[in-house]
């Protein structure tokens, strides 16, 4: 048989999340962002959860073709725009939406020839300071912009740095509305945590209009996939998601340890009374963070239990102390939900590791066979 080790998608989370965001958002069109193989889910596998959406937002045109391949016809949105003179040739022929943050594109689409005039989101830096004209350039480059005969219609576009946390995006939403408030075109303002947390309909924002934020377009992106984009001051039962993913495999053995026994490389672990563990069949090679110590969650028989010792590179070592029946072939779910219904959010296995939930979902490795949920 093959090792006991499978990553689950789960279409119905993804339908689940995305309708989550509509309920947010009922006034605008959402986006479901699909870049990094759709944060490392595969988006030939989260296509038929997130069919439902406006459109797909991505960063290469490779992901654009795949995207087509399926059979979507409606809206494509490059994040970060093309990167050379002849990638424009190839979102005239799929028909795709691109952003533009910079001079450079500019020129580009200037020295474009077709004759299918191209739809794009002008992008303003407000204080990301990664992509985008700065306030004081933005008007500028709209005007360059609205001059050419290659483009068609010009929607505005930003990205908040703290819409995760207490700073907010009131400052930022304020020097986008104050240098775009006589500006046509639809604005995209939104992702994950700026959607959640700060988006509301348009007679709520009248109210006040700095504090929130009104998109035509939002970006949904990790909330697709079911974490939270604000964790550990929202974790994703708070915002009602329900995750993407399922990381699971199955205990290969049991040791029995005696009080002062230590457990794998460099013997970090030492057992302060006798204690019985499992071996699992996952490491660091299947993309489970090596950095996560002693303590880090996971489910046994769908009973929350923790690691001992240093994760390797094909295995990991649990506690059964709080699972006394397990042993050989007992599952055991490293993140997501295990069949007793239990949820072990990736969330909480990201915080062990130091990083987020984003992380952990790309770095599945390409050993880690996958399958789609029915």
């Amino acid at each position: 048989m093959p090792r006991p080790i499978l990553a689950t998608i789960h279409p119905a989370a993804l339908r689940h999340n995305l309708e989550r965001v509509r309920r947010v958002t009922p006034d605008a069109r959402a986006w479901a962002v699909v870049k990094a193989n759709a944060y490392g889910h595969g988006i030939e596998r989260v296509f038929d959860g997130l069919r439902g959406a406006d459109g797909f937002a991505l960063l290469d045109l490779a992901e654009a073709q795949r995207v087509r391949d399926l059979g979507w016809r409606g809206p494509i949105l490059l994040l970060e725009g093309v990167f050379e003179q002849r990638d424009l040739e190839l979102c005239s022929r799929l028909d795709l939406w691109h952003a533009v943050h910079c001079d450079e594109q500019i020129d580009m689409l200037a020295a474009h020839k077709t004759n299918v005039p191209q739809r794009v989101f002008l992008k303003m830096n407000v204080g990301m300071n990664r992509l985008g004209f700065t306030p004081e350039r933005y008007r500028s480059a709209w005007a360059r912009l609205n001059a050419l005969p290659q483009v068609d219609e010009i929607s505005l576009m930003c990205h908040f740095s703290d819409a995760d946390g207490p700073r907010g995006v009131a400052d930022q939403m304020a020097t986008f509305a104050r240098v775009t408030q006589d500006l046509p075109g639809e604005r995209s303002l939104s992702n994950s945590a700026a959607t959640l947390r700060h988006t509301v309909t348009a007679a709520q924002a009248a109210q006040d209009p700095l504090r929130r934020v009104v998109s035509d377009w939002v970006r949904p992106g990790i909330v697709l996939y079911g974490s939270a984009p604000d964790y550990p001051e929202h974790s994703a039962a708070d915002w009602a998601l329900q995750p993407s993913m399922t990381l699971a495999s199955e205990i290969i053995a049991t040791q029995s340890l005696d009080t002062g026994a230590s457990v794998g490389y460099g013997s970090n672990f030492v057992a302060e009374q006798p204690m019985r563990i499992g071996v699992v069949a996952c490491g660091y090679a299947d993309g489970y963070p090596r950095i996560c110590p002693t303590g880090t969650p996971v489910l046994v028989d769908g009973v929350r239990t923790r690691t001992v010792g240093r994760v390797s590179m094909d295995m990991i070592t649990v506690d059964l102390t709080p699972v006394p029946q397990a042993g050989l072939g007992s599952t055991v779910t490293l993140w997501g939900r295990a069949a007793n219904g239990v949820v072990l959010p990736i969330d909480e296995v990201a915080a062990c590791a130091q990083t987020v939930g984003y992380e952990l979902m790309c770095a599945l490795a390409q050993r880690v066979p996958v399958e789609v949920a029915a």
